[in-house]
Parts: structure tokens; C-alpha cells; sequence
């Protein structure tokens, strides 16, 4: 099994990482006058970031302009689900922003480096 976004393997296996902020909440706190302190008032759980860093290999230019615009395709502010080759599930997530980190030719095709930021919308 290897690493799916919306049942498409669109990445490499080879030095992939994921990491998964912690799950925020949010709250709104105000002053009031005559009152000693603040009121606090919860509004609830928010998303977390996950961010996806790992290389892309393609064996021509051609072909690696096309696996990252299918990428840059997702950044379509709609919910999507990563699944990991080790099992693990992220659902609802927003892609935030792809960012190609350089490439470079390696044997006998190119590699490019990238980061990928998500918003899990829900935990």
C-alpha cells in the first residue's frame, strides 16, 4: 500500500514524513468594566495542522510538471483524506499550501523536493 490523497498515489514513499500538530481550541476573552478579571468564553475545537514533507521522482520534466499540477490540482479549498502506507488515516483535510523545495536530476530522471500543509478541519 503506499500513501493516497483521494485514492490517488500521487506521492513517493521514499523519505516521506508526516507531522501532526497538536488539536487547538479556540476562545474569545474579554475585560469588563467593573469586574476583576476576564470572561472567558470557549469556542470549541478547531482543526490541527499536518504537514507532509518527502520527494517527488519523475522520469522526465514533462512528467514531473504533471504529477505536481495533479498536486496543485487539491488546493481547491475542498475536504480530502490522506492514508499513509503504515495505516494511518487523516480525514478532512484542507490543502493549504504545496511548496516545491528545489530539484534536482538523479539518476536517470529528476527529483524534486516538497512540503505540503493541511488544515484537519475536524479531529
Amino acid at each position: 500500500m503506499s500513501t493516497m490523497l483521494d485514492s490517488q498515489a500521487l506521492f513517493d514513499e521514499r523519505d516521506l514524513r508526516i507531522a501532526v500538530g497538536p488539536i487547538e481550541r479556540a476562545s474569545l476573552e474579554r475585560s469588563m468594566a467593573g469586574l476583576d478579571g476576564l470572561a472567558s468564553i470557549d469556542l470549541g475545537l478547531r482543526g490541527r495542522k499536518i504537514r507532509q514533507r518527502g520527494t517527488l521522482r519523475a522520469a522526465s520534466r514533462a512528467q514531473m510538471d504533471a504529477r505536481i499540477a495533479a498536486i496543485e490540482g487539491l488546493l481547491d479549498g475542498a475536504e480530502h483524506t490522506l492514508r499513509t502506507a503504515d495505516g494511518r488515516q487523516y480525514d478532512d483535510l484542507r490543502m493549504d499550501a504545496f511548496t516545491p523545495l528545489g530539484g534536482q536530476v538523479e539518476g536517470t530522471g529528476l527529483v524534486v523536493e516538497y512540503e505540503i500543509t493541511y488544515t484537519q478541519l475536524r479531529s
